[in-house]
Formats: structure tokens, C-alpha cells, sequence
């Protein structure tokens, strides 16, 4: 009997070693292909976001967007790529760390002459983590459009973030007030909310997730414009 258990658990733990090297083989060798698939999906977001969405506009990329890095003052950051910023990682640091300095990064698209800011953006929702992305007029105040999305909000509420319905709310919405103070734009269960500029109509029954949504906004907005503002000063 006692032979007969060594050799059931031996070769119980030799399977759980030959599975635990496969699988570890397996992520090794998908790695680069996963980090290929989520470099595309932010370059695909962000192209979106100034209505470049044709297959051949992702080849383009390089050629459409610039990307910068900017500090908690808005200046730019050197030698730092806007890819390689992890913000929500860096944002969960900084609730952790008051002292931890955050650093976001910034894209730029010019056409005709005129710019478009596309600032990326991320926050908490019901059940996990919401982001997305901004284009914002050169004015620095209106918004072109926005996309969201989401790791595991609940399909047909507080996912309905990164449905056209939601996100077409926001064009042409306002992030200033008529003083020029920034208001940002509020995700509200407010009746009317389409009279208001500064507001868009909540998620039905998706409450939490739409608020994760406008702290999202309020926080990360105001942290571009002192780097638009000098942008347009120069």
C-alpha cells in the first residue's frame, strides 16, 4: 500500500511539473503575439478617435500620431515612450503612494492645419477597470469624440460603456465652463442631460460603472490642460 500511494503521488507531482512547464512555455511563446494584439488595439482606439478606422489607417500610424509624455506639471517627459506608460497601474500606485509621481501619456493628430488631442484615460468601475480615450479640439475645450471600455462590467448595464449609444454623447460636449474654468463632463442620471453641455445621459441600472466613468473624466481631463493651454501659447 505504501508503494502503491509513492507512486500515485510521484506521478501526480511529475504531471503537475510537465503541465506547470507547459503552460509556462506556452505563455512564454504567446507573449510577444499578445503584445502585439494589445499594441493594436490602442493604436486602433486611438486612430478611431479622429475617425481614421480603414484597414490601411493603422499602417499609418506612425505617420498620423505623435505621442508625448507629460509630467503633473505638463511638461514633457524625455526618453520615456507613451506606450510603455501604464496609467491605470500608475494611478492605483499613486492612491497607494500620494508621493508617486504620475506621468500620462498624450497623442496628437494634425490634419488641414489643425490639432487633435487624444488623451487616454483610466478609472474603476463595478467590477473592475474602465478606460478609454478623449479627442479633444485644439480649442481645449471641446470634445470630437470619445471611446470607452472594460474588463468585466455586466453585459447589457454598466458594459453598454463602449457601445455608440453611450459614446456618441459625447461630441461636441464642453470640458470649460463659460469663465474658462474646467468643469469637465459628467455622467449623470440628471433628466435633460442633452440640454446641458457639460453633461451626458447615464447607463440604466449601470449606476456605479457610470460614475467610475465621470470620476475617470474629472481626474484625468484637467491633468492634460496645462500642457494644451501652453501648446497654445506657442
Amino acid at each position: 500500500m505504501l508503494n502503491s500511494n509513492t507512486y500515485v503521488f510521484g506521478f501526480a507531482f511529475a504531471v503537475t511539473v510537465l503541465v506547470a512547464l507547459m503552460l509556462s512555455g506556452a505563455a512564454t511563446v504567446l507573449k510577444p503575439f499578445q503584445e502585439q494584439n494589445f499594441l493594436k488595439e490602442k493604436q486602433e482606439n486611438i486612430l478611431s478617435v479622429v475617425g481614421k478606422v480603414a484597414p490601411e489607417d493603422y499602417k499609418k500610424f506612425d505617420q498620423y500620431i505623435k505621442s508625448v509624455v507629460i509630467d503633473e506639471q505638463g511638461n514633457e517627459v524625455e526618453n520615456v515612450k507613451a506606450f510603455d506608460i501604464n496609467l491605470a497601474y500608475d494611478k492605483k500606485l499613486k492612491s497607494k503612494n500620494p508621493s508617486h509621481k504620475l506621468r500620462y501619456p498624450l497623442y496628437i493628430f494634425e490634419e488641414g492645419g489643425k490639432k487633435t488631442y487624444i488623451l487616454q484615460l483610466a478609472g474603476v468601475g463595478l467590477w473592475g477597470p474602465v478606460w478609454g480615450y478623449l479627442a479633444l479640439d485644439e480649442d481645449g475645450n471641446t470634445v470630437k469624440k470619445a471611446v470607452f471600455d472594460h474588463k468585466g462590467e455586466t453585459p447589457g448595464l454598466g458594459a453598454e460603456i463602449n457601445t455608440d449609444g453611450f459614446e456618441g454623447q459625447f461630441a461636441n460636449r464642453k470640458i470649460l465652463d463659460e469663465s474658462g474654468s474646467f468643469v469637465s463632463v459628467q455622467v449623470t442620471k440628471e433628466a435633460k442631460a442633452d440640454d446641458d453641455p457639460h453633461k451626458v445621459d447615464a447607463i440604466s441600472g449601470g449606476t456605479i460603472t457610470s460614475t467610475g466613468v465621470s470620476n475617470m473624466l474629472r481626474e484625468d481631463i484637467q491633468f492634460y490642460l496645462t500642457y494644451i493651454n501652453k501648446s497654445k501659447k506657442v
